[in-house]
């Protein structure tokens, strides 16, 4: 979604987009500048990344501006990021699920050392705490944003000698793991099991039942 996104707006501009996977969730690998300055670009979109000073420095000098989507860490000011409003959508997504009743309610956040995940979390700790309701640490789980790792996660938790009765995945494939987890029990959702995902991805309004999900971006 991002990716088409980028390619809209480049086109409606009038030029193309040159897209490369390089080192970690955290920063590019130390050959993605050399291809960037070879390239000359119009500007630079990273997604979930940092920028080291080194490399914000050979850009500036070569007058390429440059923008990260969901930074991993916390953002320098000098640095033009646009992020989801992770915390409260964690926030929301918690009291929504509380509205409905729940007091037993599970997170499967993303990555433990992504800024985006811990922020999700601290949403769903403030949302409970503001309801009064305590938080059990092994409703608490930090996944991959995939399919399979919602899938996993959601299977542990709904082994737990006590079991949630509400799940809030952070992202959307996530979401859709649980609720595989929930079918392959019998389990029937919203009866038996309810599910808040997160991103508002196309595909989770082709589940079935369709997807709860929210969708929040800050800039």
């Amino acid at each position: 979604e991002l990716i088409r996104g980028v390619e809209n707006a480049a086109k409606s501009a009038g030029a193309s987009v040159v897209l490369t996977e390089s080192g970690t969730r955290h920063a590019p690998g130390p050959e993605w500048i050399d291809g960037v300055l070879r390239r000359r670009p119009l500007g630079v979109v990273l997604v979930f990344s940092t920028l080291p000073d080194e490399l914000k420095h050979k850009l500036r000098s070569r007058a390429i501006p440059f923008a990260i989507v969901d930074p991993a860490g916390d953002p320098e000011p000098d640095v033009p990021s646009v992020g989801s409003a992770n915390w409260a959508g964690g926030l929301a997504a918690t009291r929504h699920l509380i509205e409905l009743g729940h007091r037993r309610i599970a997170i499967i956040s993303g990555p433990e050392d992504m800024l985006c995940s811990l922020a999700r979390v601290d949403g769903f700790r403030s949302a409970m705490s503001m309801a009064g309701i305590d938080v059990d640490p092994e409703l608490i789980r930090f996944g991959d944003f995939h399919v399979a790792g919602g899938f996993r996660h959601a299977e542990a938790l709904l082994d737990h000698p006590e079991p949630p009765t509400a799940i809030f995945a952070g992202s959307d494939l996530q979401g859709l793991g649980v609720l595989e987890a929930a079918r392959v029990r019998g389990m029937r959702v919203p009866a038996d099991l309810s599910v808040v995902g997160y991103d508002d991805i196309p595909l989770a309004r082709w589940s079935s039942p369709a997807l709860t999900t929210l969708s929040l971006i800050h800039i």
